[in-house]
């Protein structure tokens, strides 16, 4: 299975356990790019809606396209209430968006799943005229605040992280966007911090793609393992959370 696939086997963990971003962030993207009712949004693979909420509740007219079916399912139950919701279960790179152009696009730890060729220049042609192209993820350290803790996982990592399917992907160059026509490309840094106990860490390990493909009996050992290890230092680990955003705009005129 591919791995940016993986996630629709896990959509109920994935729904608890995936970090959101911070309230600021939203804040300073919502009102750099005035959004509201009279503005189209596209957001490529909300997976559950770590993202959603902020940019939905704003008014605009939020689409979204989604590859996996039961996530798909998961943010129609969440969200099939409010009336400027849309939701296309599909594939963004074959996609057919027909004569639909968008005000903002936006993914949260999405877009590089896509070829970059095609992640920039498909945004560049869905976008109107003067739109942003809005590109979020979190970078965490769990090392700063407890090294001895930090240590020990590693020591369970080397035992135990076997996946199945080598993870190679993460070559995506965020800053190459003004190659594909796009300007005024920015990156703004946000905070937060986050604390589990060794029950929730576990879980959110789970919803990692690498972690979902490593056999048994490696699985059950990496998480028994892990599980033991924060209890045994402490019962929580703590992050501290970098939430970037990336902007970069289609310019008013060619």
């Amino acid at each position: 299975m591919e791995f940016r696939k993986v996630f629709d086997t896990i959509p109920e963990q994935f729904d608890r356990f995936r970090p959101r971003y911070s309230a600021e962030l939203f804040e300073y993207l919502i009102g750099r790019t005035a959004l509201g009712p009279e503005k189209c949004v596209l957001e490529i693979g909300p997976g559950t809606g770590q993202a959603t909420d902020p940019i939905l509740e704003t008014g605009c007219d939020y689409r979204a396209i989604e590859l996996g079916d039961r996530l798909c399912a998961k943010m129609r139950e969440k969200y099939d209430r409010f009336l400027n919701f849309h939701l296309v279960n599909g594939d963004f790179i074959p996609y057919d968006f027909g004569q639909q152009r968008f005000d903002l696009i936006y993914s949260a730890a999405t877009i590089q799943w896509i070829p970059e060729e095609i992640a920039f220049s498909k945004t560049f042609s869905l976008l109107k005229p003067g739109g942003t192209l809005a590109m979020m993820l979190t970078r965490s350290d769990y090392k700063t605040p407890n090294e001895t803790l930090y240590r020990k996982i590693q020591e369970q990592y080397d035992l135990y992280f076997k996946p199945a399917t080598p993870y190679t992907h993460g070559g995506f160059r965020y800053d190459n966007a003004p190659n594909y026509g796009y300007t005024d490309f920015e990156r703004h840094d946000f905070f937060g911090r986050r604390e589990m106990t060794a029950d929730e860490y576990v879980s959110f390990c789970g919803t990692h793609c690498d972690h979902l493909v490593i056999p048994e009996p490696y699985k059950t050992q990496l998480f028994e393992g892990l599980r033991n290890t924060v209890e045994e230092n402490g019962g929580k680990v703590v992050f501290e959370d970098t939430y970037l955003l990336y902007l970069a705009r289609k310019p008013m005129h060619p």
